[in-house]
């Protein structure tokens, strides 16, 4: 049985158990999740498309633009990949990825997304989001945003520390040597566990740092954000290499965070 690391409240970590999934992964009371619904498909939101259509997932893609400018992705993707509204994204989708600017997150739909694991990969730049004060103050976070407003669902943070590009070249075989593990947190244990799970069968293991309040840790400009991907060369280019990063070195990253105010 693999096991998933959990980020303990003193900086230590706890393990749990965590089922490998081989194309499709089981939630809570066994339910199979089989598709997959991105609500945004940006560059991170194409990358984790691609992940998840190589593992044998059904893709629902959406964007607020419409279906129809999808279809160039929708090509690369093939027959496993269709594309949406949000709302109906939200609705397909057994496991719902958003993966919109952040000062979006208002528009996603409650209704649809009620009781479903939703992971968030938002960060917040003021330059593009403008000023979120409880961001600013750090009394909240950006997931615990999202939490608020999808207050029936299940919001688990992850995805957002790393590169398309990284996210892109990075994925391994369950046992590989040289995988990498990316971080995640929420509030609800079996939806983690569910996370982990996906997280598996596209190639990636997690590490849990704990309840959504806990997501600081892996924001924009830490310690564990982006730079234990970055690899040689030059970024897009056919040269570009990534390199992988494991349990051991992300977890270090975290343990460095510091809060924005004590930086």
């Amino acid at each position: 049985m693999r096991e998933q690391a959990r980020f303990g409240s003193r900086g230590r970590f706890a393990t749990h158990g965590a089922r490998a999934g081989s194309g499709a992964v089981t939630a809570n009371k066994g339910v199979l999740m089989a598709t997959v619904g991105l609500i945004g498909a940006g560059n991170i939101g194409g990358t984790v498309a691609r992940l998840a259509v190589a593992a044998g997932y059904e893709v629902v893609l959406s964007n607020r633009r419409g279906p129809e400018v999808l279809e160039p992705l929708l090509a690369r993707l093939g027959k496993q990949a269709r594309a949406a509204t949000p709302e109906e994204a939200a609705q397909a989708g057994d496991i719902v990825v958003v993966t919109v600017p952040l000062h979006q997150y208002r528009s996603i739909p409650v209704e649809p997304l009620l009781g479903k694991i939703v992971i968030d990969t938002n960060n917040y730049y003021p330059g593009r989001d403008g000023n979120i004060p409880e961001l600013d103050s750090e009394e909240s976070t950006t997931s615990e945003l999202l939490q608020a407003h999808l207050s029936e669902s299940k919001v688990v943070k992850g995805f957002n520390n790393i590169s398309f590009w990284d996210l892109g070249q990075l994925a391994r075989a369950a046992g590989a040597p040289d995988r990498t593990t990316l971080p995640i947190a929420g509030d609800d244990l079996e939806a983690k566990r569910a996370v982990t799970e996906f997280f598996n069968t596209i190639g990636y293991d997690a590490v849990d740092v704990g309840p959504l309040a806990e997501g600081w840790r892996f924001q924009r400009d830490l310690p564990a954000y982006v730079s234990p991907y970055m690899g040689t060369g030059e970024v897009g280019s056919p040269s570009y290499r990534s390199t992988p990063a494991g349990k051991s070195h992300v977890s270090a990253a975290l343990l460095q965070a510091k809060r924005y105010r004590e930086m």
